[in-house]
């Protein structure tokens, strides 16, 4: 299985970036893109390192928000064959407090090429979709300020239109979870994988004590972490000190599992 970042908000490379984040997927015989970032700038770096995008055969959309679906439009021009999995509740009204918008385009909400999931999708033996129906919240993490529509007010977001991407593959379980808005700590205890690649959602809390409880809970499991996005470079610095299986995912870098 092989792993490269097209967007993320950091890079070690000679690349722009952006707040978001892209996935490009090598698995199971096929090519998979797990988000497609900001705006079409996972594209153009996809071109920078030499991945056609037209040859993507699954793609799929981890929430409805605008820093992993905002290159959506630009996806489907660029690719003219690849089905979209994302949730059923993905185009809803999304905000971060009551002012921004941070949904998705609602023009392009009914393209045929989408397939809604709920609760399981497989979309290629050996990758399935699990929906946030799958978490159960041990831990209660808040909606941290982000918000959606319902029946005409702004409501804490529920997050049921996260959607976790499961791939299976020579022996290892492979876990991509881009913001993990259902809480990190519920979802590694829910999946237990062998790999987790993917945010943590940590950019607000400072570095202390709560922090540091996070980072030696999710060390306790036999998991090895590749986190990126919203986690936070400082948050990821100061959870390094307590975790010994855990590394920053970069754009432009390659992972090989």
């Amino acid at each position: 299985m092989k792993i490269t970042a097209l967007t993320e908000n950091t890079t070690q490379l000679d690349l722009p970036v952006e707040h978001g984040l892209s996935l490009y997927i090598e698995a199971c015989g096929h090519k998979i893109l797990f988000d497609m970032g900001q705006t079409d700038l996972f594209a153009k770096n996809a071109e920078a390192l030499g991945i056609d995008l037209k040859e993507i055969e699954i793609a799929a959309l981890s929430h409805g928000h605008y820093d992993h679906g905002g290159g959506l439009k630009a996806f489907l021009e660029i690719n003219k064959k690849a089905p979209v999995y994302l949730s059923g509740y993905a185009f809803e009204p999304y905000y971060n407090g009551t002012e921004k918008y941070i949904g998705l385009d609602k023009a392009l909400e009914n393209n045929p090429r989408f397939i809604l999931t709920d609760d399981v999708t497989e979309i290629c033996e050996g990758a399935t979709l699990f929906s946030y129906k799958e978490i159960n919240k041990l831990v209660d993490f808040g909606s941290a300020g982000l918000n959606k529509v319902q029946n005409g007010r702004l409501v804490p977001d529920d997050f049921r239109h996260e959607q976790y991407l499961l791939i299976e593959e020579r022996g290892k379980m492979v876990l991509f979870s881009s913001c993990s808005h259902n809480g990190i700590i519920n979802i590694v205890s829910r999946f237990k994988p062998d790999v987790f690649i993917g945010g943590f959602h940590f950019t607000k809390l400072t570095a202390g004590e709560t922090l540091r409880v996070y980072a030696e809970t999710l060390d306790s499991f036999d998991t090895m972490y590749y986190t990126c996005h919203c986690t936070g470079v400082e948050q990821y610095d100061f959870m390094k000190k307590y975790m010994s299986n855990l590394e920053y995912f970069s754009e432009g870098q390659t992972i090989e599992i």
